[in-house]
């Protein structure tokens, strides 16, 4: 199974939760049955690496997010990727436009895995209680896709 994660730039939202579900996944046994990956919409990043205030996060709740860096997320992803999941509505919207006919149903809301019709607001422009704020929805995101996704994986 392959998922990429989706937000705006690359540097916040898809990549704490690249990082996430992967130590999720790893916990669980289940990292060789899942590639997991992230990109952004835009192209102002790439390159980049995770923004030092959700790396800070990220790190202080013993994740490793040194690696990453940005890329942004193409179209034709949509036929190597089983799951497309936006981090907030207007993703999930832009997404849905450059989806082929045949894969709507690939794009998802990370949030709705977990009981919970919000988006992931972007932390970027606020203060250091957001990047933490938003891992914990992150965090709650991905143990619910992890759940969901279970019972397509054999171990």
């Amino acid at each position: 199974m392959r998922i990429v994660f989706v937000c705006s730039g690359n540097i916040c939202r898809s990549p704490s939760a690249e990082v996430v579900m992967r130590a999720l996944l790893r916990q669980d046994g289940l990292e060789q049955q899942v590639e997991v990956s992230s990109a952004g919409l835009g192209d102002w990043h790439v390159g980049e690496g995770l923004d030092r205030r959700s790396l800070a996060v990220l790190t202080s709740r013993g994740y490793d997010g040194e690696r990453h860096r940005a890329r942004q997320f193409e179209p034709g992803w949509f036929a190597d990727h089983d799951l497309v999941v936006a981090m907030d509505a207007s993703h999930l919207r832009d997404l849905r436009k450059l989806a082929p006919s045949d894969a709507p149903d690939k794009v998802v809301l990370l949030m709705s895995y977990a009981g919970e019709d919000v988006d992931v607001p972007d932390p970027y422009y606020g203060g250091p209680q957001g990047f933490s704020d938003v891992l914990d929805m992150i965090e709650r995101g991905c143990r619910g896709l992890v759940e969901a996704i279970r019972p397509q994986l054999t171990r």
